[in-house]
């Protein structure tokens, strides 16, 4: 037998766990004598056979040869091999392994080896379990989570629906065997996921062992990266450290879970321990899995848990910051907002109440109580048991927002010290990596940052680290400066820590090339916000001075490139008034530079000097000193420093500050709240700035300071009492301006603060963060150059419920946390933001302070998406129209009312009439002061007493008051929609300049312009681009028609979604891939034929100076408007706003979240019909533009271009359940490799749409393999056309082609459609009806049908099941009524039919009506509106059928009064009683109208041309030019007469001036075929294509 070295451990009193490398001789020899059988049954899944099963197989049958004879036969070895995976641990896959057993007749002798990972060795240990009663099974894990977890310990099962190994026994394997050399195949990922169980077992038992994993992860890893050749390893003499290192890891956690089980094998308690994070990581599994591994749901699940402990009061933020570090060593996720899980759309399903649901079928749980493993430090746990834990305190850990509850703090007076300064920690960490021997730094701050700079340090091999004290202690040996390039392929991650990042860039220079270096350069970068801050100072400086970095993404930002030149030296110079952490990171890596250097600080003022002051105190204790120079003449002091080459030599001890920024936090809650607060280790002696908070801000505020050298007191006035500041300049403490904000917010006064302009580029743009969420609780600010000022109000008067956005600014969170102590229900959305520096806050705000702190899941509040949209404003609520004097209010907003059929009402207007004088005499009189606030009374009067039906239009400078801007913001918040109407200032400044009615502004209209516009934006809910003015477009019809369209939109009276849609009818989008799209207009109409909607590619816009620009470009929110203003003029279909990413095939940068959401958030302000929101985006960004998308619906969208996301798998079905979410539609995209993933899309359709109340579904697979599932898909396919520049996305097809392939599928079947009438052979009805067919690729026929009667043959015709519609005229109009189901009101009104048209009446379109209508007044009623806005009077000729429809045209235009003439004066009266609303005058004569009342602006003639003349005679109509006197604007004849083109009323018409327009006969009969067209097949007529051929014909003809 071949020698194999074996460590065995023993489990339940026997010796059955053999760990080594390279067993699988050993393996088949052990089993083979000591487990005797008939059968051996090897079961493995298709990945693990690939490398494993053919050496598994020869060893066993070399192994079965070498038995000795005399058996009666020889026993059988057998593989078995099922698919990889979770869905394989099912019922399911149960039975297929227990059919092959029973189909190979194994009996109860069988012995089972599973070799696999923990899916395989849970599911087969539980076949063997069940089988026959019970047989045999070995356990030969491939994993290393296998390894040290799930093959231990004898706990087999499967999955269920419902939730994770809730179905199985336990059943202890014969052998279990331990091979490392496996690992050598397992990629990092499940390596890493194995780590997860590792370092969960030394955490609840051995601290010693944690120890050694906190230290050697590179080791660790190292042993896995490097293949072991000629079995090495499998004995002792060939093994190499890092084997031994990993089998001892591995050996060590086994161990202690064998120990563990031995005493408690049916997990009555003890053996609870090793589930420590799996309460709440088996929950997370349940929702995440597959794609999230058990390991990293685990690792996630443990700092969950651990925080709950923390919670309780029992582990301390030590033993919590220590596990998430180990943990991120070994690459695993630590949160649910790691960017991992966080992309996922999965990711939207983990709310609070979910994940507690999934936690209540717990196996440790006791009926309703939930309970988990506490850890009382890193080696022990609380108990020897899970402890029972109730459901609100792991709400809270869980719940991604906060909320404190106002109150009596519980522990005043306060006294306690604030986690070690962030600033201090960071430094102290630099000097001691970089210096020489050993340094124990204490009061080490165990955050984000901190973490961040030390996994940075290991990754450099700048320094070791190890713990001491229980971790209160870090012991770092120091690497004197030598520093090594990353791996090939390794990037420092430096998430958002700004400190970190400028720090380490000089620290990356230092590095020196070194003959092993597999990669040239170290790279840092970070996340999306760190990209967007600035180290372009730092970087000019170092680059100046030698060094080769260079910028990789954006100009001045990270990520960076540093090559391994090392520090020149010498003269350096900085420019430093944007962050003296650019002049900290050069002096502290200086000693090591090339030659002494000399930093030079140029630039204007030095920002934030204690800072410096800071870097230079520390660098003298480890022992380099700076030297400061000052002016020879003066004395003062130069911005010029001296640091001399040397090496830090580190004190054995140094004691960490406390963060004195942090300490402001507790001191003002004492302040606001009125009680007393003692913070220890900050005091006047501190090296920080921010310890001048208590005396220099709160002790002006009104409180009592009292500050020794280490601790400060405060004691803050009566609640309510604080008092405002005139002015501060906290540039000394810039980092302690928002809490002195927070405060100033209910102080009495204003206050102003200064010297804080470096503030804006912090974690985000700090002063604009703290005004916007302060007006969220009603308090007024004004921004300055370098601060701001905040107007303070008494506490009972600042809004409650508010939720706060923290931009993931942990100052920001903190800040407002002080101020919802005294506001009820402030809610402080992503609490976890505090962790960069204080990340037990909310537990020490309850546990130290005394203030109760809940959680609050966001996703419980959130507005959802129902079938039915999110609930609306009220569609009779006002609207409210705001903007510039000039913008065009006045004209817009009586169109507005008209269109609503509502009051216009001018507020300028309604002041004159309530003042009894004008607004010029009124200012002139009283000054704008007192005009300012009477307008503002006026404007709270409108909005509570003309809240409904109104249009209301506000004068431009309403917003200058601070009342009237809250007034308009509650309104729009609350109420209805306040529309900012924008026009450009060129087109302003040109009509206030000719206008005089209103009083001059004192200053230039451009400053007033650009004061007012922000806040224009501010208090408006809408935007409206006027487009509308002679220069436009559009013409006054289209202007009218966009004003009508965008304004019923936003109050839902008649919202502009697809008709289609809402039909469940096929539905297409073109997607419009210009850089412009006014470069479309010219063939828009071919461009959109058949479509029910157009997607403006957002992230494809460019404006012509960004047309040279390299890479992606975001289009500025003004190119956007303007761009979607444009397409409105010239197309009515619905927009489908998108802003799609590089990485989700589109061309916006991907890490520019912020501005797709400001450009997604535009798109509802502009009125778009249809917002398309990828589910991957921020939920928070997500919840805010389903709060406010009123009557537009969201597109929910995933996109995989992966082709990673199979159609039957359960990736989509995550995505689907995510987009459920929030998505009024649901879009899922993925890619297709087979004509199979098109049937498996079709069958998920199929599947999501049978469900209850499903939502609307765009399914599509990508490429030319996915045209398929675009022809299949029903809902707003994405569809090209051959004009457009560029396909949206690759397999894209036209409309016509997917029309044309649907036929040949049988989903399009032939319709014929009819003309029924006599005589009809020169109808031009089948030209117009065929060529459209012909343009859209639909296989229909209209075809004529002449008959003598409405007889059998017509029966016949309408009960064919290829029966599309008829067209009917002369005579048939009421002859074809008793045939019909159904008449339209009207048909019945006119009382003829033109239009037939099959309708459904059954959801399988088996069952049908037949229903009647009347196009016929449509085409007039379009004919008159295309030229005129509004009828005050018309004149209709004649008085048979066609005059029905002309009257019941002129009433839906409401036409004030209609003239009827007829040469039968009575036939004229009976049809006029047949309309008895519609206000008809019956004429004697056909141009004698009443004197003094307009002649018609409208004139419609239904008789026959021959009918008419210009003389009079007898039984014909006499025409004169009396008929056309109206002379007051646009006016129109129409003549119905089919024959001649120019008939004598067109002729006399065309003679009466260019204000007349005249429409033959023709172009009526076109339009109302226009309207038939699309009532039978729900596309829009192609009129560019149709017009023309029947003119043509007609022509012809004539």
């Amino acid at each position: 037998m071949t020698a194999t070295d074996i460590l065995k451990v023993s489990i339940l009193g026997k010796e059955s766990i053999h760990c080594g490398f390279h067993l699988l001789p050993h393996i088949a020899q052990t089993v083979l004598t000591t487990l005797p059988s008939s059968t051996y049954i090897l079961v493995t899944d298709t990945n693990i056979a690939n490398f494993h099963l053919n050496a598994f197989e020869k060893e066993f049958e070399s192994a079965l040869e070498r038995l000795p004879s005399g058996a009666a036969s020889k026993p059988r070895f057998l593989s078995h091999v099922i698919a990889p995976g979770e869905t394989s641990k099912s019922r399911e896959g149960k039975a297929n392994v227990e059919d092959f057993l029973l189909l190979n007749r194994c009996t109860r002798d069988t012995v089972i080896l599973a070799l696999g990972g923990g899916v395989i060795g849970d599911l087969i240990g539980f076949v063997a379990a069940t089988f026959m009663r019970g047989v045999r099974f070995v356990q030969i894990p491939t994993t290393l989570l296998g390894m040290v977890d799930s093959s231990v310990g004898g706990k087999t099962a499967i999955d269920t629906p419902l939730g994770k190994n809730l179905i199985g026994a336990f059943w202890q394997p014969e052998y279990i065997f331990i091979d490392a050399a496996f690992l050598e195949t397992l990629p990092s990922r499940e390596f890493s996921n194995g780590m997860a169980e590792v370092v969960k077992t030394a955490a609840i038992w051995n601290e010693a062992e944690f120890g050694s994993l906190e230290s050697n992860s590179a080791e660790i890893f190292a042993a896995i990266q490097t293949p072991s050749e000629n079995y090495a390893g499998r004995t002792k003499h060939t093994r190499s450290k890092a084997q031994e290192l990993l089998l001892s890891v591995i050996v060590g956690s086994i161990s202690v879970k064998a120990h563990i089980v031995t005493i408690d094998e049916r997990e009555t308690g003890l053996r609870n321990l090793v589930n420590f994070g799996h309460t709440i990581g088996h929950a997370i599994e349940a929702v995440l899995t597959p794609t999230v591994l058990h390991g990293e749901c685990v690792s996630v699940g443990m700092i969950l848990e651990a925080e709950v402990s923390r919670q309780m009061g029992i582990l301390g933020q030590v033993g919590v910051g220590r596990l998430s570090r180990c943990l991120k060593a070994y690459n695993l996720p630590i949160s649910l907002s790691d960017p991992r899980i966080a992309s996922l759309p999965a990711a939207k399903l983990l709310t609070v109440d979910r994940l507690l649901d999934i936690m209540r079928v717990d196996k440790k749980n006791s009926g309703a109580e939930k309970k988990i493993v506490i850890l009382s430090r890193i080696g022990a746990t609380y108990e020897q048991k899970a402890t029972v834990v109730q459901d609100s305190i792991i709400a809270k850990t869980l719940s991604e927002a906060a909320k404190v509850i106002p109150g009596v703090l519980k522990h005043d007076p306060v006294k306690m010290a604030t986690p070690g300064s962030k600033s201090i920690s960071n430094r102290a960490l630099v000097l001691a990596a970089l210096g020489k021997g050993t340094c124990r730094l204490s009061n080490l701050l165990h955050s984000d940052d901190t973490q961040v700079m030390m996994t940075a340090l290991l990754e450099l091999k700048g320094a070791s680290f190890e713990w001491e004290d229980e971790g209160e202690t870090l012991v770092v040996k120091g690497g004197e400066g030598a520093l090594s390039v990353p791996p090939k392929g390794k990037e420092i991650y430096l998430g958002n820590a700004g400190t970190a990042a400028r720090f380490l860039t000089t620290v990356c220079t230092l590095v020196q090339s070194s003959p092993v270096d597999n990669a040239p350069t170290t790279i840092i970068t970070g996340n999306a916000r760190m990209k967007q801050r600035p180290i372009g100072p730092l970087v000019t400086a170092l680059q100046a001075n030698g060094s080769a970095i260079e910028f990789l993404e954006s100009e001045g930002c990270l990520p960076l490139s540093i090559a391994p030149n090392g520090l020149q030296g010498g003269n350096i110079q900085l420019a430093a008034s944007v962050s003296s952490q650019y002049v900290s990171s050069i002096l502290l890596c200086a000693p090591y530079a090339l030659e002494p250097v000399t930093l030079d600080l140029i630039g204007g003022q030095v920002i934030s000097q204690p800072y410096i002051d800071m870097t230079i105190a520390m660098m003298r204790e480890f022992g380099v000193a700076v030297t400061r120079r000052v002016d020879p003449n003066t004395g003062a002091q130069l911005n010029m420093y001296d640091i001399p080459k040397a090496t830090y030599v580190n004190p054995s001890v140094y004691s960490i500050e406390s963060d004195a920024s942090s300490a402001t936090y507790p001191l003002a809650i004492a302040a606001i709240t009125g009680t007393t607060c003692t913070i220890e280790n900050i005091g006047s002696a501190s090296l920080q700035g921010d310890a001048r908070f208590a005396i220099e801000v709160l002790e002006r505020m009104g409180c009592e300071v009292t500050q020794t050298a280490a601790s400060t007191t405060v004691r803050g006035p009566a609640v309510g009492q604080l008092k405002a500041i005139e002015e501060v300049d906290m540039e000394v403490m810039t980092d302690a301006f928002l809490t002195a904000t927070a405060l100033a917010a209910v102080a009495s006064g204003k206050t102003r603060i200064l010297g804080i302009a470096n503030q804006r580029v912090k974690e985000c743009n700090r002063i604009r963060a703290m005004m916007d969420q302060l007006a969220k609780f009603g308090v007024e600010t004004i921004e300055l150059d370098d601060g701001l000022e905040i107007i303070g109000k008494p506490i009972k008067d600042l809004k409650r419920g508010v939720s706060v956005h923290c931009y993931d600014d942990h100052r920001v969170a903190m800040a407002f946390s002080v101020l919802s102590t005294v506001v009820e229900d402030t809610i402080i959305e992503e609490k976890r933001c505090v962790e960069k520096t204080w990340p037990n806050w909310w537990d020490d705000l309850e546990n130290k302070i005394g203030l109760k702190v809940e959680g609050v899941d966001l996703a419980s509040i959130a507005p959802k998406a129902s079938a039915s949209g999110t609930r609306s404003p009220d569609t009779s609520a006002s609207v409210v129209v705001i903007g510039m004097r000039g913008s065009g209010k006045t004209f817009v907003g009586k169109a507005a009312a008209s269109a609503l059929s509502w009051t216009f009402l001018d507020a300028d207007a309604f002041f004159e009439e309530k003042h009894k004088i004008g607004v010029r005499a009124f200012v002139h009189e009283r000054g704008w002061s007192a005009f300012r606030t009477a307008e503002t009374a006026i404007l709270e009067e409108l909005l509570r007493e003309k809240a409904m039906n109104h249009v209301i239009s506000l004068g431009g400078g309403v917003v200058e008051v601070p009342e009237a801007r809250e007034l308009l913001k509650q309104y729009a918040a609350n109420r209805g929609p306040v529309v900012h109407l924008s026009r450009s200032l060129d087109e302003i400044v040109k009509y206030l300049n000719a206008e005089t009615a209103r009083p001059a502004y004192g200053e230039p209209i451009e400053d007033v312009f650009r004061r007012r516009e922000p806040w224009f934006a501010e208090c408006s809910s809408h935007n409206l681009v006027n487009h509308f003015g002679p220069n436009s477009m559009a013409s006054e019809k289209g202007s009218r028609d966009e004003i009508a369209r965008f304004f019923k939109h936003i109050t839902g009276q008649q919202p502009n979604l697809a008709p289609n849609v809402a039909a469940g009818r096929r539905t297409y989008f073109l997607s419009l891939t210009y850089p412009d799209v006014t470069q479309a207009f010219p063939q828009i109409e071919q461009l959109s034929e058949g479509v029910d909607a157009l997607e403006l590619r957002v992230d494809l816009l460019r404006s012509s100076k960004d047309y040279e620009l390299p890479g992606p470009v975001i289009p500025s929110e003004s190119f956007v408007s303007d761009q979607v203003a444009a397409l409105r003029n010239v197309t009515s279909l619905p927009i489908v706003f998108t802003v799609r990413t590089v990485s989700q095939g589109g061309a916006f940068p991907d890490a520019a979240e912020k501005e797709a959401f400001e450009l997604l958030d535009l798109a509802l302000r502009l009125g778009v019909e249809y917002v398309d929101v990828e589910v991957t985006l921020p939920t928070y960004h997500i919840r805010d533009l389903v709060a406010r998308k009123g009557f537009s619906q969201i597109i929910a969208s995933s996109h995989d271009w992966s082709g990673n996301m199979k159609w039957n798998g359960d990736l989509v079905k995550e995505q689907y359940e995510a987009a459920k979410q929030f998505g009024d539609i649901i879009k899922i995209v993925g890619k297709a490799t087979s004509i199979q993933d098109n049937f498996h899309l079709y069958d998920f359709v199929s599947k999501a749409s049978s469900l209850p109340q499903a939502k609307p579904i765009i399914a599509i697979n990508m490429g030319i393999e996915g045209q398929m599932s675009r022809i299949l898909n029903s809902m707003f396919s994405p569809v090209t056309h051959p004009l457009l520049p560029v396909k949206a996305a690759p397999g894209q097809l036209s409309f016509k082609q997917i029309q044309e392939a649907l036929h040949l599928l049988g989903l399009l079947p032939t319709q014929r459609y009819y003309l029924f009438g006599t005589p009809i052979a020169h109808s031009m009805s089948p030209t117009l009806h065929n060529t459209g067919f012909e343009v859209l690729g639909l296989p229909h026929q209209y075809e004529l049908l002449e008959t003598s009667e409405v007889g059998e043959q017509i029966k016949a015709t309408i009960a064919a099941p290829d029966f599309g519609g008829a067209s009917v005229t002369i005579p048939y109009k009421l002859d074809i009524i008793p045939l019909l189901d159904e008449l339209s009101p009207a048909a019945e009104a006119i009382g003829a039919v033109n239009t037939i048209i099959p309708q459904t009446t059954s959801s399988d379109g088996k069952s049908w009506k037949l229903y009647g209508d009347n196009s016929d007044w449509l085409g007039i009623r379009d004919s008159i509106s295309a030229y005129v806005s509004s009828v005050d009077t018309a004149l209709v000729i004649g008085a048979g059928g066609t005059s029905r429809a002309a009257i019941y045209a002129l009433q839906a235009l409401a036409a004030k009064t209609i003239y009827l003439h007829n040469r039968t004066t009575i036939k004229a009266q009976e049809l006029a009683c047949a309309f008895p609303d519609a206000r008809i005058q019956v004429l004697d004569a056909i141009e004698q109208w009443p004197e003094g009342v307009a002649p018609p602006s409208v004139i419609i003639s239904t008789v026959p041309a021959a009918a008419m003349t210009a003389a009079s005679a007898n039984n014909i109509f006499p025409l004169s030019n009396k008929l056309f006197e109206y002379r007051d604007g646009p006016a129109v004849v129409i003549d119905m007469a089919y024959k001649p083109a120019e008939t004598p009323l067109l002729t006399l018409a065309a003679q009466a001036g260019e204000h007349w327009k005249t429409v033959p006969g023709l172009e009526v009969l076109l339009k109302q075929g226009y309207v038939q067209f699309e009532k039978w097949t729900g596309r829009r007529c192609p009129k560019h294509a149709v017009a023309p051929s029947v003119r043509s014909k007609y022509n012809g003809e004539s």
